[in-house]
């Protein structure tokens, strides 16, 4: 075993002392040491019902003859932070997360590792470090949170309570009507309700391979969740018997099996960062053209919010990702998972209880998946949209740009007003340098949709969008305004298209007026310049690439 390094012969003698001084029984020195990384905290709904998932982790591991070693993972909630100074640590503290259990896991010479896990960052942050360390590895997700209710009607955090903001501002509800909803909304512990972020990584962790089937969906407060922790605990000790390790499980062809499910449950944006970073750390590479590549060839079976109609708990009682995996078979590849189980045969074994939650392939939602990949004279290296969330009456669009050099003066003139039909709100210096850290931009994106302008106004930034948003909303312009990508020399009244089906978005200039601008131009000043995100800033490479962290060799 790996562990031996640090508990076996003559020379070890003070290890042993210290791992003795633990409370460890001389009866389970010679067992796997199994690192459990968890990333509860008290301020994440998704997170705070970790501590009784870690006793059903520990229970499983101890019943199949290992032993386990908690640690602790720090974590950040996305819509909290959200709207602040706060979000520009958001996507800098996936690679912070990865570096963590790296350490740990290194310096303590674990046989394996069980990670739990849940929000935005947290999840492909875990998956990165469990690549890289490639020892035994499990991923545990928290769980979705129930639906709230208010009236008769259920509710969700980004639809009920963002987008509420912006239908305050239209005099469309009161000051009563707020107190309810921000009491309602969120009843509990999981992560938020619909196919945002964390959801959507929980799903792509089970598409991948890496989580046992039915953990991304079963609900936080179920006792599913807590089985399926503790038979994850019992799994890592079978995985460090067989030597099957992450890069044996999540190898080019179980990334393309988990783009494939992300395009049919339309998940968020986030995904086209996280994936790429997750398959780095394998070596596999994943342009971006394969997204749009499996997009293409991928219905779009499952109407979830915040485009849709459909909560999670909708899609875990309708089968779950066995149910999609089995209306995806013939296009998804036959990969091995953490279960032992191959993915045709969990998608055979699936049961779809509703088949209008998991839509046949020939009754999907839309012929094409969830995001597409758009290029043009503004991202000549490329952009994402989330196509299943855009009406059809706006997949193509064309408007006069107002442009503002942060989120919050763009959010200050949607508040103030100032943005009117037929506009394109540009906000630039918002990439993971100019930000630094790439914030999302659900505040502006959910005050337009509550204003109802979501289908008569577009946003396009080179930050990036929660998996929360809906409408022409057009994230990750590549190369960001500070490396001096043309998103820097847009100016207000300029006329941008933007062409969804055709995957074009462009400024109507001609090269020659594109080229004068960008002999005026010149790049500011770093907005933070100290720190850790000014490090980060220095170091991260573009949204095209995943935004990960340079390597020595680049």
């Amino acid at each position: 075993m790996r562990s031996d390094i640090i508990k076996k012969g003559p020379e070890r003698v003070p290890h042993r002392a210290l791992l003795y001084a633990t409370g460890m029984p001389e009866t389970e020195i010679n067992k796997p040491f199994i690192g459990v990384a968890t990333s509860f905290t008290d301020i994440i709904p998704g997170h705070i019902g970790m501590r009784d998932l870690e006793r059903f982790i520990e229970k499983g591991i101890h019943s199949a003859g290992g032993y386990p070693f908690f640690f602790g993972i720090p974590g950040i909630c996305d819509g909290i932070a959200m709207g602040h100074r706060g979000m520009h640590y958001s996507l800098p503290s996936r690679e912070l997360i990865a570096d963590m259990v790296e350490t740990i896991a290194e310096a303590h010479q674990f046989d394996g590792l069980v990670l739990l896990t849940n929000c935005d960052k947290i999840t492909p942050g875990m998956l990165m470090a469990s690549a890289r360390v490639n020892i035994p590895s499990i991923v545990v997700t928290a769980g979705p949170m129930l639906s709230g209710r208010l009236r008769g009607k259920r509710l969700s955090l980004v639809n009920d309570t963002f987008e509420a903001v912006g239908r305050y501002k239209q005099g469309e509800i009161g000051d009563e009507d707020l107190a309810e909803l921000e009491l309602c909304a969120c009843p509990g512990a999981g992560s938020c309700q619909g196919m945002y972020t964390a959801n959507t990584m929980a799903c792509v962790t089970e598409s991948l391979g890496m989580s046992l089937p039915g953990c991304a969906t079963a609900l936080a407060v179920s006792a599913k969740k807590r089985r399926i922790a503790f038979y994850s605990g019992q799994r890592v000790v079978e995985l460090i018997k067989k030597g099957i390790t992450p890069r044996k499980i999540m190898t080019r062809k179980a990334f393309e099996n988990a783009i494939r499910v992300d395009m049919a449950l339309g998940g968020s944006t986030n995904t086209v960062l996280h994936i790429p970073a997750i398959a780095h750390e394998t070596g596999v590479k994943l342009p971006l053209e394969l997204f749009d590549k499996l997009s293409k060839d991928t219905p779009h079976i499952c109407n979830m919010l915040p485009g849709g109609k459909d909560y999670l708990e909708d899609l875990e009682f309708a089968g779950g990702i066995p149910g999609v995996l089995n209306r995806l078979k013939d296009r998804l590849n036959n990969t091995l998972t953490v279960s032992g189980r191959l993915i045709h045969e969990i998608a055979d074994d699936a049961f779809i209880a509703d088949a209008d939650v998991i839509r046949p392939i020939n009754k999907a939602y839309h012929k094409e998946g969830g995001i597409a990949i758009l290029r043009g004279n503004i991202a000549p290296e490329g952009a994402v949209v989330k196509q299943s969330a855009v009406s059809k009456t706006v997949m193509r669009f064309e408007g006069r740009a107002k442009v503002f050099d942060s989120e919050e003066e763009g959010m200050k003139a949607i508040l103030a007003g100032r943005v009117k039909k037929g506009d394109v709100v540009i906000i630039r210096y918002e990439g993971p340098k100019g930000g630094p850290g790439m914030r999302e931009m659900l505040s502006p994106t959910a005050t337009i949709a509550g204003m109802g302008l979501s289908d008569s106004v577009a946003l396009i930034t080179d930050g990036r969008f929660s998996g929360g948003t809906r409408g022409p909303c057009i994230g990750h312009i590549s190369p960001e305004a500070m490396e001096g990508g043309p998103i820097a020399i847009l100016k207000n009244g300029d006329r941008i298209r933007i062409d969804i089906p055709k995957r074009r978005i462009d400024v109507l200039l001609t090269d020659r007026e594109l080229t004068g601008r960008f002999k005026a131009w010149k790049a500011p000043e770093p907005k933070i310049k100290k720190g850790y995100l000014a490090r980060y800033a220095q170091f991260v490479t573009s949204a095209a690439a995943g935004a990960v962290m340079k390597d020595l060799e680049d």
